[in-house]
Parts: structure tokens; C-alpha cells; sequence
């Protein structure tokens, strides 16, 4: 990317870079006096997490995802979720000659998760792609819905058909559902559309959540990257292992980061006020990268745009660095992601409007 960021830099109004995913805007005024409050903390955290910030993470479920009968015994907080994405594999006890299915098109943790395990990771979209060999090896499966780059959602029936599959082989289905609270269009339930479906929904897991973990992330819905505020939960059988394996290796949210995570699920407010905000830029841009020439596939929830010009991925992000503006190349999400490019809506109002000015100049 070296020498398309030096072109976008040249230019006369500054780089606009919208290929990374790093939220820009202030972090909600409530989570920051939750984590003064908590900062006298001389102890150590549990790795469990606090019995209040298990709670609320149980009674979010309940009340943006529509999951029931969650234990607060099976939830645990994460330092970040990447790390979970990361580690999962070899916290599962998978190693050599075990399969890690993960999306075609995804971000490179899910890889990484399966090398460090001494796993081998295999790109598919769903398990009828493989054949018997591989099938019979495979012991967890990643969803990332909605996608990071797509922005693809999988919904209930296709959720549950990867689920009964997995089922079958006895693997652990891990969905990252990190993007979850900004659905667009069908799925924008602040504009009368459906909540993107978790895979501990009952339509999708029939009420029984074993074998199957939900990963979920605060960084983009309530600008808590920095926080690295995350959760793990489901599958009651495996969280006890879980716990006592990252109790040894230390892998344990900070007490004060636990109250703010705490809090931030407990307010609807700010969430809906940023995904406003991630809205009316998407708005801006969607046209401009549209007269610009560019198809915008998927793309249904999440901070990204997925976009083809029907040229290689290079030649988009030249022309585009020519007008100043740095966007993720496609390819470096896998080989299916050739020809694309990823347009991130994190960058602030006055980025947006001048990417939207660049991309309609004649």
C-alpha cells in the first residue's frame, strides 16, 4: 500500500483514508465516567468477569438480540474479541490435522487462530463445499455475520443450516458478530427493518446453546476499540475450560474496562446516535462511489462498503489514490476477494464530504 498512500497524501486537500476500521468519534461520555468511577481497582480482575457485567450482557441478549435463556455462568468478557478470534483454536484443544472452517472472504485472524493451534484453516461458506476427508476433520466453524469486508448477513435458515451441519460433525460453531447493531436496509431495525439474527437465537439454535459461541465486540458500536471491550457467549459445556485456560495464561479484562462494558450495554441511546451518524455517511457516500463507477455488492450491515469497478483491485485503489482517497484492497481478504475494493465509513463528516466531492468531480 506504501506507494498508493504516498499519492493520496499529494494531494492538494489531504489523504482521505477509509481503509481501516478504527472508530474516530468520541467515546460516550457515560463509558468514560464508568471507567473513572471503577479506577481505584488494587485487585485482580476475575477472568470470568464480574457477576454485574455477566448480567448485563445476559440481559442484552435478551433485549437487542432476541436470546432467551442464557446463563449468566456462560458468558465470559474478552480482552477485545480479536484475541478470542485468535486464540480460540488452541483454547478448543484443536492441533495438528484439525480443520478450522472459516468465510471465504475474511479478515486474516480466523488463519492465524489455526496456525497458532498447528490447525489447518479451510475457506468455505458452507460445510457442503468440503469433501468427506476434510468434513470429517473439521471441529469449529467461524460465521462472521454481518461480514468484515462484505457486510454480508446470513439469515435465520442459513444460520441454522450451518449450525445442524456442524452439528453433525460435532464441531464448535464460533460466530463473530461484531457488527451486529448496524444493519442497513432490511436489516436496520431503527428504519422498521428486522434485527440481524445471532446464532444464539432460538430460531437458529432451537434453544440449545451448546457447541455454539457468540463473539461479540463493543469497539464499533459504541466507539470502545480502545477499551478492548468484548464478550464471549454459549456453549455452557466448554466456558468452564475456557475460563480456567485464560485464568492461567492471564487473558483477563481489567475491572475498570468491565464496569465501562457494563454500562455502555445497559444504554441504547448511544448506540442508536452513532449508528445515526454511520448512517448519514454511508448515505453521502453510496452515490459518490456509485458516479465515481463503482458496484457496491452485499454491503448490508457493518461500516464497510464492498465495491468492484470490474477491474483488478490494484487498478481501483490507484485511481482512487489519485483523487486522494486510500480504501483496503480487496485481495487482502482472501483470493475471493479479487477486484474489490473495502470503502470504511470511519473517518469524520468533513472526510466524508470530501471523499463524497472528490469521487463526483468530473
Amino acid at each position: 500500500m506504501a506507494p498508493y498512500l504516498e499519492t493520496a497524501r499529494s494531494h492538494e486537500g489531504g489523504v482521505v483514508n477509509l481503509s481501516i476500521g478504527t472508530p474516530v468519534d468520541p467515546t460516550p461520555e457515560l463509558v468514560q465516567n464508568a471507567l473513572r468511577a471503577a479506577a481505584n481497582a488494587p485487585g485482580y480482575p476475575t477472568v470470568h468477569g464480574t457477576q454485574a457485567v455477566r448480567e448485563a450482557v445476559v440481559e442484552w441478549f435478551g433485549r437487542r438480540r432476541g436470546v432467551a435463556g442464557l446463563d449468566e455462568q456462560a458468558v465470559m468478557p474478552t480482552v477485545g474479541s480479536k484475541e478470542l478470534v485468535a486464540w480460540l483454536p488452541f483454547l478448543l484443544g484443536l492441533g495438528a490435522g484439525d480443520v478450522v472452517v472459516r468465510p471465504r472472504v475474511a479478515y486474516p485472524t480466523y488463519d492465524i487462530g489455526a496456525r497458532l493451534a498447528g490447525a489447518i484453516a479451510v475457506a468455505a461458506d458452507s460445510l457442503d463445499e468440503l469433501d468427506s476427508a476434510t468434513r470429517s476433520r473439521v471441529r469449529l466453524v467461524w460465521v462472521n455475520s454481518p461480514g468484515n469486508p462484505t457486510g454480508a448477513v446470513r439469515g435465520v435458515d442459513e444460520l441454522r443450516a450451518v449450525v445442524d451441519d456442524a452439528r453433525g460433525l460435532g464441531a464448535v460453531v464460533a460466530s463473530d458478530e461484531c457488527y451486529a447493531e448496524l444493519g442497513w436496509g432490511q436489516w436496520d431495525v431503527q428504519r422498521g427493518g428486522a434485527a440481524v439474527p445471532s446464532v444464539l437465537d432460538p430460531r437458529v439454535s432451537g434453544g440449545d446453546f451448546s457447541r455454539l459461541l457468540s463473539v461479540y465486540s463493543l469497539s464499533k458500536q459504541s466507539n470502545l476499540a480502545g477499551y478492548r471491550a468484548a464478550f464471549v457467549a454459549g456453549a455452557p459445556e466448554l466456558m468452564p475450560n475456557l475460563v480456567n485456560s485464560r485464568k492461567h495464561a492471564g487473558m483477563i479484562l481489567p475491572f475498570p474496562v468491565q464496569e465501562a462494558l457494563r454500562v455502555a450495554l445497559g444504554d441504547d441511546a448511544h448506540v442508536e446516535a452513532q449508528k445515526d451518524r454511520y448512517r448519514a455517511r454511508r448515505e453521502r457516500l453510496i452515490p459518490a462511489l456509485e458516479a465515481f463507477g463503482l458496484k457496491i455488492s452485499h454491503s448490508e450491515a457493518g461500516l464497510y462498503l464492498w465495491c468492484s469497478a470490474g477491474e483488478d483491485t490494484w487498478s481501483t485503489v490507484a485511481r482512487l489514490a489519485e483523487r486522494g482517497i486510500v480504501v483496503g484492497p480487496g485481495v487482502f481478504y482472501g483470493d475471493d476477494g479479487a477486484g474489490r475494493v473495502r470503502v470504511a465509513l470511519t473517518a469524520s463528516d468533513e472526510r466524508i464530504d470530501a471523499a463524497v466531492e472528490r469521487l463526483t468531480q468530473s
